[in-house]
């Protein structure tokens, strides 16, 4: 089960989250104040649960907003929207660990996420000897494609020795990660031989593995690419698929150490976006990562090795991406570091006179900062300097005071 967190900034937005769930018009005006705290949307709620949502909601001070035909009996399921506090929340949370309904389990999932909210305590993310602390402060993953066809700067880096020069350059520049990709997973891209995608990688992480105290990262899908780069000094595997292109990956990264970003993909590179399609983006996404995430573990992969990435550009419609980036608190909700790669990717250019990738700077920065503000705890850049000073700036303005 994914409760999602809705991104309440505003009373409208709190009284359209009121209105969908199909509550009485005269409801809506008193409720929706409540949904400025904390606004939690839980599908598909059986009638009895629902009613019983909304008694201990309204007797914890806040309240919940259902249909109108749970109330009269007409309706047998419902979505139900809580509205008020994570203190609120977690009370209710707590009354119902023992109800029937299936309230066993929306308390288990509540009480995760208030306590995530609550007590968020020290993040860290493990990859091999590395240790990287998500607390202080987001992490940058610099783009490093050393193919001759990625979308933004396709055979830009293809020489090794220019590549190893501009991931020098990223790291400079103040990024925390560099993720090597040998592989072009742009829309309609064909793979290439493992043979080739080692031959265009290795001598670049194995470079910047012995210059920079940086982890460095593989941007594949395939199990024997990334246990050769592993053994190169790797200490990443960023799998496009989430463990679902290749069923030895999870082992490889289990019995290597490596820290592994499973990202969340509809249909594969060549035909992601001939005609993607949701009846809820949000929680489908949500839903593939914990299964990615459940494979992950299967495989022996321990739980503070794993970040998850929603995948945006990757089987989503411009719509399908901003519902993404504006609800990354649900992906949180998982309780993994979330990497986010919103850099210079086609939706920027469809909300700007289709500007070409090279004309995608501020539009790059600008997702980079909505995303961090949302929750994410790594954002993967092209453009390291320009975002670490978007990032710096922003996390000044946030930390001002009042």
């Amino acid at each position: 089960m994914i409760i999602q967190v809705l991104p309440i900034t505003d009373i409208e937005a709190a009284r359209r989250a009121v209105r969908e769930t199909g509550a009485d018009d005269f409801c809506i005006d008193l409720m929706a104040p409540k949904g400025l705290g904390l606004c939690l949307k839980i599908g598909g709620v059986k009638m009895p649960a629902a009613n019983i949502l909304k008694q201990e909601m309204l007797s914890a001070g806040g309240d919940a907003a259902v249909h109108r035909g749970v109330i009269d009996g007409t309706a047998q399921t419902s979505d139900v929207v809580l509205l008020g506090n994570a203190k609120q929340v977690l009370k209710v949370a707590q009354k119902l660990r023992d109800q029937p309904f299936g309230l066993k389990k929306v308390s288990a999932e509540i009480r995760k996420l208030c306590q995530r909210l609550l007590e968020p305590g020290l993040r860290s993310w493990r990859c091999r000897r590395h240790s990287l602390n998500l607390t202080a402060r987001p992490r940058i993953m610099g783009v490093l494609n050393v193919t001759p066809d990625s979308f933004s700067d396709g055979g830009s880096f293809l020489d090794p020795a220019t590549a190893i020069e501009h991931g020098l350059r990223m790291a400079e520049d103040g990024a925390d990660i560099i993720d090597v990709g040998g592989e072009s997973t742009r829309p309609g891209s064909e793979g290439v031989p493992a043979e080739e995608e080692l031959k265009r990688v290795l001598p670049v992480i194995e470079a910047l593995a012995k210059k920079l105290a940086i982890p460095i990262s593989v941007d594949t899908s395939k199990a024997e690419v990334a246990r050769a780069a592993v053994k190169a000094g790797a200490a990443i595997v960023n799998d496009i698929s989430g463990l679902g292109f290749d069923e030895a990956m999870g082992a490889v990264v289990a019995g290597s150490g490596a820290g592994l970003v499973l990202m969340h993909i509809q249909g594969k590179p060549r035909d992601m976006q001939k005609d993607p399609h949701y009846d809820n983006v949000v929680l489908e996404v949500a839903d593939s990562l914990r299964e990615s995430v459940e494979r992950a573990r299967a495989a022996g992969v321990e739980a503070d090795r794993i970040a998850v990435d929603p995948g945006v550009g990757f089987g989503k419609t411009v719509a399908h991406n901003l519902a993404v980036l504006n609800n990354l608190a649900t992906f949180k909700q998982l309780g993994f570091p979330l990497v986010v790669g919103a850099s210079r990717k086609s939706f920027i250019g469809k909300l700007d006179r289709e500007a070409p990738a090279d004309q995608r700077l501020p539009g790059s920065i600008a997702a980079a900062v909505a995303a961090v503000a949302g929750g994410a705890d790594v954002v993967r850049v092209h453009d390291v300097a320009e975002t670490r000073q978007a990032l710096a700036v922003a996390r000044a303005i946030r930390g001002a005071g009042w």
